[in-house]
């Protein structure tokens, strides 16, 4: 994986850590094309420092297999604080079969630890039921932005 655009502080050093950034609960935005165009779906994802791995939805696994290049956009916003940070990703996609304990990773993430008291409309990825894949996803190159401001925000 490349970085290829990266604000710095002074001493060429990041302004945020890409590594710590992964591993906070956000939304990513995976970008993909269909036969009818450019499409773009909210994803929950697990970086394991090589890979995104991303739980398939009914559609994007089916453009990936058709076209298998792809970007993931990932922003933690904050317009109470001004937190203003953006991390792309540019790369390629393999489809794989359903993995349980990867799924498990990635609910863990955004659920939390104790499984009893995620909710049970997910019981069916859990246990395979619903048919769908993984997707991992190979970066090739990254974008690290930090636009962060002062923020004036009353909320």
């Amino acid at each position: 994986m490349r970085i290829v655009e990266q604000n710095v502080s002074a001493g060429d050093r990041p302004i945020f850590d890409l590594e710590e950034f992964l591993t906070r609960p956000l939304y990513a935005h995976l970008a993909t094309n269909s036969e009818h165009g450019p499409r773009e779906s909210p994803v929950w994802f697990h970086w394991d420092g090589t890979y995104l791995w991303i739980i398939g939805g009914t559609s994007f696994p089916t453009n990936l297999k058709r076209d298998p290049r792809c970007a993931l956009g990932i922003v933690d916003w904050d317009p109470a604080t001004g937190r203003s940070q953006h991390v792309g990703f540019r790369g390629r996609a393999d489809v794989l079969p359903f993995d349980p304990e990867m799924a498990r990773t990635i609910f863990r993430r955004y659920f939390g630890p104790n499984e009893a008291a995620w909710d049970r409309r997910f019981d069916d990825v859990l246990d395979g039921a619903s048919g769908v894949e993984m997707v991992r996803i190979t970066p090739e190159t990254v974008v690290v932005r930090d636009q962060s401001y002062k923020s004036n925000w009353m909320g």
